[in-house]
């Protein structure tokens, strides 16, 4: 089993949480969307460099990252409060225990538009925690059953989970915001192959490769990092 190649306690980016080497934080545009985009990280999910939930809040133009953590069973100041939340848009909070989406995305053919919508980043367990303390907010939308999770870097107990970042792809795919659904889906990629290259998983980041649009839209990125120089060069 190939081990990493970064040692504990070794630099990272402050920013896209990878060694130096590996950083991809100008490697792509931000994304830019008209539906303002909140994450609820788990404050233990904040600590993790592969989550997905702060690549968006880094590379989705407008996102507000706000960490929950828990104390004598409330959330803390630290977390979502409803000032946060713009009260001119409805709130869609993403959840499989929610209504079907695409029943949402229907009614929203006769508005002018588009909603808010928070994400719950942590684990499965700590996303039905966070639920609890946010469900009043706004509504509670599903979405359908994913594909496989292009999300390589943890497993999954199921094939339907799916990480944050996939979530958000399906949800701008929803709205019809495929602008903003190719942008994310080049960070996403991007994050999940350096990420790879950063554990010296490389014969599985060639493979990661083989179903991306990174090696088509992005060569020059892919070819500085198999060279190890960063892409702030």
């Amino acid at each position: 089993m190939p081990r990493s190649v970064v040692r504990a306690g070794a630099a990272r980016c402050p920013c896209c949480s990878l060694p130096p080497r590996w950083c991809v934080c100008a490697a792509i545009e931000p994304v830019r969307s008209s539906m303002p985009v909140h994450v609820l990280i788990h404050r233990q999910e904040q600590e993790k460099p592969s989550s997905t939930g702060k690549l968006i809040a880094r590379v989705v133009e407008g996102a507000t990252c706000h960490v929950y953590q828990r104390l004598n069973r409330s959330i803390t100041p630290s977390s979502l409060s409803p000032h946060a939340i713009a009260a001119d848009r409805e709130l869609w909070i993403l959840h499989p225990h929610g209504e079907p989406l695409s029943s949402s995305t229907a009614r929203l053919m006769n508005q002018t538009r588009l909603p808010q919508i928070l994400l719950l980043d942590g684990t499965w367990r700590q996303a039905r925690e966070m639920l609890r303390s946010v469900e009043d907010l706004g509504r509670c939308v599903r979405l359908p059953e994913p594909g496989p999770s292009r999300y390589w870097l943890r497993e999954y107990e199921a094939p339907a989970h799916v990480s944050t970042a996939e979530a958000l792809l399906e949800v701008f795919r929803r709205v019809g915001d495929a602008a903003a659904e190719s942008r994310l889906r080049l960070h996403f990629e991007l994050h999940v192959y350096a990420s790879l290259l950063a554990r010296g998983r490389r014969e599985m980041a060639e493979r990661y490769l083989g179903d991306s649009p990174l090696r088509t839209d992005i060569p020059d990125v892919l070819d500085r990092l198999m060279t190890g120089r960063s892409a702030l060069l």
